[in-house]
């Protein structure tokens, strides 16, 4: 009988030893934080998720990764403040928006630098390029940890386009970044830089002739509906990326930090599946919403704004980016 007594205080014993393990090994169990601006129906958000359970199964739940859709931490540049101050661990923003903070990231913003898809993809993942301008951040308080494709922007208006000489003296909507304004100077439209979410009224009332994005602007945010053509010149890939804080990276294990970077080249492959997918879905949607969709010969887009590549190559930053990138062209 007193063994049997003995024998179940081993087993309490033993039962409370394990809860108390398992409650130590939870509470050092590290979350990060995650922002991005897309909802959660987006691939982008799909592919952090995708990311997110990867980080925690190569760390055997060490490290946890919790993404925040729909600009809940902030915006873009809100969230990019925030890592640089260490109050924010991660967050996905766009090539565009970070060569204000990093003037490497300028090299993607080139019109035409990217002959294809394909093309983009080995830029990406060369060392010499994509993988340099991850690591070149550090200075600047955060570090890029992977890159996700935002497909490629063309022009979506209210009059056909077929060449430049459509777009003189069209008012087209641009994001505020220097090298879009310019772009669209050197095609002779007027460039028009607009919030994103005014942009569905200022189409319809015609305050601009249009403006340029992915397919999913025209679908997912209605634009179609008062923009009833999508001319695919392809004139930018820039890609989203994924950037980490540098004071959050410096406290991680050479392990976790690993398991950051393996996940997110998973991440990498895994969303340029689902954007493949997206695209073609997408641009069935948009038919059905009645925009015709225009395929068009780029090589006069291409010379419209050669002066931006001569620039390019004189710019002491993205000169070495622009010339490994033309190499990439196979």
């Amino acid at each position: 009988m007193l063994n049997i007594k003995k024998t179940k205080l081993h087993v309490a014993s033993a039962l409370l030893l394990g809860s108390l393990m398992g409650a130590s090994s939870m509470s050092f169990a590290e979350t990060l934080k995650l922002s991005h601006n897309g909802d959660t129906k987006s691939p982008v958000h799909k592919a952090l998720k995708f990311f997110a359970d990867e980080v925690q199964e190569k760390t055997d739940g060490d490290l946890k990764v919790r993404v925040y859709p729909n600009g809940q931490l902030g915006t873009q540049r809100e969230s990019l403040e925030l890592l640089q101050s260490g109050a924010l661990d991660m967050a996905k923003s766009n090539a565009s928006e970070l060569e204000s903070f990093d003037p490497a990231y300028g090299a993607f913003n080139i019109p035409y630098i990217f002959r294809d898809r394909e093309h983009f993809y080995r830029a990406l993942a060369s060392e010499d390029v994509g993988q340099k301008i991850l690591s070149s951040s550090a200075e600047y308080g955060f570090i890029g940890v992977a890159y996700f494709d935002a497909g490629s922007r063309n022009f979506y208006t209210s009059k056909p386009v077929h060449s430049p000489a459509d777009l003189k003296g069209m008012k087209i909507r641009v994001q505020p970044s220097p090298s879009a304004i310019k772009m669209m100077e050197l095609m002779g439209a007027s460039p028009t830089p607009l919030p994103f979410g005014e942009l569905y009224t200022a189409l319809q009332q015609r305050v601009v002739d249009g403006a340029e994005n992915n397919i999913g602007a025209v679908t997912t945010y209605r634009h179609g509906e008062v923009a009833k053509y999508y001319t695919r010149d392809g004139h930018a890939m820039i890609p989203d990326v994924l950037v980490i804080s540098t004071k959050t990276w410096e406290k991680l294990s050479d392990k976790n930090k690993a398991a950051i970077l393996a996940a997110g080249k998973d991440a990498t492959a895994y969303m340029k599946k689902i954007w493949g997918e997206y695209t073609e879905e997408e641009l069935k949607k948009a038919t059905k919403m009645g925009v015709e969709i225009i395929d068009v010969d780029k090589d006069p887009f291409i010379k419209a704004v050669a002066p931006m590549f001569q620039e390019a190559e004189q710019n002491p930053v993205i000169a070495p980016y622009v010339k490994a990138i033309k190499a990439l062209d196979k």
